[in-house]
């Protein structure tokens, strides 16, 4: 679990910045069970594979996985469809972008922020090609080198 100021990150999708251009982010709240908020303040659950679709006229956050409370009978499946909670003109504004632009709606980070609510950080993304993927490989590994280079000489 990451920390950044009074934010608890529970889950992290590192893939997200290497698969896709991030133009803007957005903080929406997520529609949890108990069970899965417990789940998640003991900084279980994955959002690797998860992404955000339409359905109906609300967006939904589908293949995040929050695993089963051990310590309960009346347990969540692991991998159900969660309802994101945003604000009716955020919410179109997304909307309109997937049904116009063909953006996608990343997920990036779960936290909890000071108030102890859960809290997702989506990603408004477009794609990137595998000539992309390699340029930006390429300008990290000069970085690199570079930083490498000047610590030498400043010995």
């Amino acid at each position: 679990m990451a920390l950044r100021g009074d934010e608890r990150y529970v889950a992290l999708n590192r893939r997200a910045r290497h698969d896709y251009f991030i133009e803007d982010t957005i903080e929406a709240g997520i529609e949890l069970t108990g069970t899965e908020v417990k789940v998640l303040r003991r900084g279980l659950g994955s959002i690797a594979e998860a992404y955000a679709a339409e359905r109906g006229n609300e967006l939904i956050l589908v293949n995040a996985h929050i695993p089963e409370y051990a310590a309960s009978r009346f347990n969540h499946e692991p991998r159900r469809a969660r309802r994101l909670l945003l604000h009716r003109r955020e919410l179109n504004r997304l909307l309109g972008g997937i049904k116009r632009d063909g953006i996608t709606i990343v997920p990036l980070s779960v936290y909890f922020n000071e108030r102890g609510r859960a809290k997702i950080e989506l990603g408004i993304a477009k794609g990137k090609r595998k000539t992309d993927k390699r340029q930006a490989e390429k300008a990290r590994d000069w970085q690199r080198s570079r930083a490498r280079i000047l610590r030498a000489h400043g010995e």
